[in-house]
């Protein structure tokens, strides 16, 4: 069905790692239980020359040219937002920074230029971390995470298994499980998209009149392009959202399909 379709959800001109994925997958749902397969086959590790002394960064670290360089230094406060990365005077531009204190738990990571990830994140593999993304202090990358270019994974956030497509951004105290968000997707502080059905029985998708039943384990959210969510709402376990939607704060969203534009609200 079109409405179950990803690029329903997705438009066809966002550029990510998951193109091929997407064009081939029937139903939207299908892309969870491919995330790690699709990230693995696509990765392409950089920082096996920062953990060779082991996980924990000890120091401001560069990623330039595909290379690791120590010693550098840095500004936060850089042109547009952005930090600035010196090596002996020179400005290494594009390079991807990563501050002391995070910790890389294993080679199968990939860093993308200009992303940023900083002090008490953990990242587990498999996990890309796109260009200009950001994982901020004491996020937890639990692995299997494709973030795409200008993506933040924030203050006290929690993923696995989650696709976050071009600028997508979940910026405080929020939890992604099994889940894709779409390009330009806004989570509000605390937003949780719970993945775990209490209930031994399948989740139930109705559109258009007719009525889809899905049995996967674990199943978060999928939101479409440009969604909002609105501080401490929660998505139950397997909601379909559509593209330009918002949920108000303090909302539970119960499992289902929400069209395109909706505006989900406590009745």
């Amino acid at each position: 069905m079109e409405c179950f379709s990803p690029y329903h959800f997705f438009s066809r001109a966002v550029d990510t790692r998951l193109a091929g994925l997407l064009a081939a997958t029937e139903c939207v749902w299908d892309l969870l239980p491919a995330i790690e397969e699709a990230i693995r086959q696509t990765i392409e590790p950089n920082v096996a020359q920062i953990v060779k002394n082991g996980p924990l960064v000890t120091e401001p670290v560069a990623i330039h040219s595909g290379q690791a360089v120590t010693r550098v230094s840095f500004r936060l406060d850089g042109p547009d937002g952005r930090f600035v990365c010196h090596k002996d005077g020179e400005e290494l531009a594009g390079a991807a920074l990563i501050l002391p204190g995070a910790f890389l738990a294993d080679e199968l990571i990939e860093i993308g230029p200009g992303a940023l990830v900083e002090t008490g994140a953990m990242i587990k593999g498999p996990a890309i971390i796109g260009p200009g993304t950001e994982v901020r202090q004491a996020a937890y990358v639990r692995g299997s995470v494709l973030a795409g270019e200008g993506c933040v994974i924030g203050h006290a956030t929690e993923a696995k298994n989650t696709v976050m497509l071009p600028g997508a951004k979940a910026g405080h105290f929020a939890y992604l499980g099994d889940s894709v968000l779409g390009a330009g997707v806004n989570l509000g502080a605390g937003t949780k998209l719970a993945n775990l059905k209490m209930l031994d029985s399948p989740y139930r998708f109705v559109a258009d009149g007719q009525t889809r039943l899905v049995n996967i384990r674990k199943f978060g959210a999928i939101l479409g392009d440009r969604v909002e969510t609105g501080c401490n709402s929660v998505t139950s376990p397997g909601v379909l959202v559509g593209p330009g939607s918002k949920v108000l704060p303090n909302v539970t969203v119960k499992a289902g399909f929400y069209p395109s534009h909706s505006l989900i609200r406590d009745k």
